[in-house]
């Protein structure tokens, strides 16, 4: 752990892996010196410029050090840039909530449920937002306190339930149903748990369908839109008075800032209506989710927490008064950039006229971008076998997968200096549901993931996060013991 706990410095690398990032929606050029130059003008480009140095110093560290040489697949997870995300999202509120306003900065540890990481986001002051009993026991593995938990799910069991309210970790109801099963645990057994519930606003989708949590149809929480609803959840709230919070979470990739504020907007004007007919301060928390998008078109990091916070301001600006507590669950918008996948070109052909880099990277650890690449495309960083970024005149090609379908490419017709056998292949941004989420098609193991720190002063320094599966955990996992189970 002691490297994930360092304050990394930049490291005097090329620079030249920001140069090769091009434009995820388009294509990759893979030149430097226009990249460089482009990112000199942007606001932050010193930070910008830092984080591509880290991860050159990154890449040619881990050919350096042997981290490629029994796997063929590596990711790698930014120290320093993941301490300073978590610094910004803090910052960015304290500096427009009124002093002495309770904030959690809950971290959505479906983003990357890696207990390495939930632990060093702990260190930077943030808790965590779990949505099953298997990411609950893995914020409980990182030490993070119970009052700094909050459990969200949409189905969650009464064993769950029942755990939650025992260890006194925030519970937000989805339903009604699920108010009428806490009616009786409450009774059968008093808790010190912060509940409260869970609503839709119902204020619209985003570019991502399947994202969007605040449709007129969404899954989640009960609509404020649907004929009576809002008055019976009232109703229920007043009936209940351990209700004390209300959640929503409008965000999520594809969504403009305004119409994620619009539905914080919702969740304030709902809270003030059930104090007024309650006649006291019964909801005393907002917890407004999460869900900042995230740039994968570049390195830089856009929109910013403060971006984010203004544009709450500018819609809701009794939020940061004082009247209410705060908790956020951000996920990926704290972790995507600061993860990195290296993977080595194990094949190069041409077919149809199109070369073709076939790569140990594919669905395994990018499924959003194998079946959804139009939604989730990626960057692809061409480096050379020794580490140190490949240039050349570009040649469009595919960026294959191992796995047995057509489709699991990371990149189509992307231009690029020509691959060979050897080279390496970085994908940036990669740090929120990419490696950490793995997809187990074809059996493919897990690769390993190692945190870095890159001075100055010293080398760059490799910590072990999750070690890669092997073919014994493979079997195991696949039923090995139980072998003769169906003759």
């Amino acid at each position: 752990m002691d490297a994930l706990r360092d304050a990394a410095g930049d490291e005097g690398g090329t620079g030249a892996a920001a140069g090769g990032a091009g434009n995820a929606a388009a294509r990759d050029t893979g030149g430097a010196e226009e990249t460089a130059a482009r990112d000199a003008t942007r606001p932050g480009d010193t930070a910008v410029r830092d984080a591509a140095r880290r991860r050159d110093a990154a890449v040619r560290a881990a050919v350096e050090q042997g981290l490629l040489d029994s796997e063929p697949l590596v990711c790698l997870l930014d120290t320093a840039g993941i301490r300073a995300s978590a610094a910004a999202l803090t910052g960015a509120f304290a500096a427009v909530t009124a002093p002495g306003t309770p904030v959690l900065h809950a971290f959505a540890a479906k983003a990357a449920p890696l207990v390495p990481v939930l632990r060093l986001l702990a260190d930077c002051g943030l808790g965590c937002e779990v949505a099953s009993a298997g990411e609950l026991a893995l914020a409980r593995a990182a030490g993070i306190p119970a009052e700094r938990i909050v459990l969200d799910s949409p189905a969650k069991t009464t064993g769950e339930l029942r755990e939650a309210l025992a260890l006194g970790i925030t519970v937000n109801a989805d339903n009604h149903q699920e108010l009428e099963r806490l009616d009786a645990l409450v009774a059968a057994a008093p808790t010190r748990s912060p509940i409260g519930v869970r609503v839709n606003p119902q204020t619209g989708a985003g570019a991502i369908d399947a994202l969007s949590t605040a449709t007129a149809t969404s899954k989640f929480g009960i609509g404020l839109r649907d004929p009576g609803a809002r008055e019976r959840l009232v109703r229920a709230c007043l009936d209940r008075p351990w209700i004390t919070r209300l959640h929503a979470h409008s965000g999520s990739q594809g969504l403009p800032l305004p119409l994620i504020a619009r539905g914080v907007r919702e969740l304030h004007a709902l809270a003030e209506e059930i104090n007024a007919s309650a006649g006291r301060r019964q909801v005393d928390t907002l917890d407004i989710g999460g869900g900042l998008p995230v740039n994968f078109a570049s390195d830089e990091e856009t929109p910013t927490y403060a971006e984010y916070a203004d544009a709450l301001r500018e819609a809701v600006p009794a939020l940061f008064d004082g009247s209410y507590g705060l908790v956020t669950e951000f996920g990926r918008s704290l972790l995507a950039k600061h993860g990195t996948m290296l993977a080595r070109v194990e094949y190069t052909k041409a077919t149809g006229g199109r070369p073709i880099a076939l790569t140990h990277a594919g669905v395994q650890v990018a499924t959003r971008t194998v079946y959804a690449p139009a939604a989730w495309p990626l960057r692809i960083l061409p480096y050379d076998a020794k580490g140190l970024p490949k240039t050349g005149p570009p040649v469009a090609q595919d960026v294959a997968g191992p796995a047995c379908f057509a489709g699991d490419l990371l990149a189509t017709a992307r231009d690029l200096p020509e691959l060979a056998p050897g080279d390496l292949i970085a994908v940036p941004d990669t740090g929120a549901y990419f490696f950490t989420a793995h997809y187990g098609y074809n059996s493919l193991p897990r690769p390993p993931v190692h945190g870095f720190t890159a001075g100055p002063p010293g080398p760059v320094r490799f910590t072990p996060v999750r070690p890669a599966q092997t073919t014994t955990e493979i079997v195991a996992e696949a039923g090995g013991a139980f072998r003769d189970a169906l003759l």
